[in-house]
């Protein structure tokens, strides 16, 4: 038998490994309602009714075509009655949300953590797990629309800058409550908390929108969506300005990378002369940057911040 001092730990490790399974079995369900959701909203579809169906012929899927990333690679990625493609898009949702809400779980559920703070771990955990299952979800929803629509409506990015603002603001609050504060000092980390937020929203939305009116003056046509401004807003409610800003330098990039990679392309650089006015998806790479600097950004900076000398 384990050792008393080691059993706490031992309960979180063993809490660990089940939930990020249960995480990756939920994200695979929830990622095939989102392949749902992304093929019906362009078309202003109900997401509810009628049952999922082939695009093609409409043909009703039986509960074994249903079943995330199983189904798709038992019909080899085409429909059973008219043998239609049904594209890569399906399998690489269904499978994005799964490892990210088990990365995120496995992330967070760390068992090294002093075994006194077990409540506040507990709570704390299931909080931070749920706001990554949100965002995560988020972003890869608003990744596709832009991808495949150029579009990155505001009946979700809104919603979701609000989300990201009450998570940041009930994070603060069980941090606080749970430290044994007096009633006088408990206010002070909630209002700063909810303060900064609210500066980060506007500080990152605010940069967004000077590059976009700067790429006006000197092009005469717009250069960055609106919708790029507000999904930034959305990343700094949830991640804060710092991994904010990450996110739209490793979204640019990515931008530039897969701009320069197209531009190579003999069949792309024929049509050079109306390149420049082709658009990019850039919603999609914030949105990958975003990811990626929730995923390991602390790291990042903190090597960024050794390597320049701070």
């Amino acid at each position: 038998m384990a050792p008393a001092s080691q059993e706490p730990i031992l309960k979180i490790a063993m809490i660990r490994i089940l939930t990020t399974v249960f995480a990756a079995l939920l994200g695979l369900a929830f990622g095939s309602f989102l392949n749902v959701c992304l093929s019906r909203w362009p078309e202003e579809e109900s997401v509810v009714q009628p049952r999922s169906h082939c695009r093609s012929c409409n043909h009703t899927l039986a509960w074994w075509e249903n079943v995330p990333l199983v189904s798709w690679l038992a019909l080899r990625g085409r429909c059973r009655d008219c043998r239609a493609w049904i594209g890569w898009r399906y399998p690489l949702v269904e499978f994005a949300v799964a490892a990210l809400w088990a990365v995120s779980a496995w992330q967070i559920l760390d068992p090294s953590l002093n075994p006194d703070s077990l409540p506040v771990f507990y709570y704390g955990a299931v909080l931070r797990v749920a706001g990554s299952f949100i965002l995560y979800w988020l972003l890869v929803a608003l990744a596709v629309l832009d991808a495949e629509n150029l579009w990155l409506p505001e009946w979700i990015t809104l919603p979701g800058t609000a989300l990201g603002f009450l998570f940041v603001v009930a994070n603060a609050a069980l941090a606080t409550f749970s430290s044994m504060n007096d009633a006088f000092e408990t206010g002070h980390p909630i209002i700063h908390a909810a303060v900064w937020s609210l500066t980060s929203i506007l500080l990152a939305a605010g940069i967004v929108l000077l590059i976009r009116w700067v790429y006006w003056l000197i092009r005469r046509r717009e250069g960055i969506g609106m919708g790029d401004a507000v999904l930034m807003a959305l990343l700094a409610a949830w991640l804060g300005l710092p991994l904010a800003l990450l996110a739209f330098v490793l979204g640019v990039v990515l931008g530039a990378v897969v701009a320069v990679t197209l531009l190579a392309i003999p069949s792309e650089r024929a049509k050079a002369e109306g390149w420049a006015l082709n658009k990019l998806p850039l919603g999609t790479f914030l949105c990958i940057g975003g990811i990626g600097s929730a995923l390991w950004g602390q790291p990042i900076l903190a090597a960024y911040l050794r390597w320049s000398g701070f």
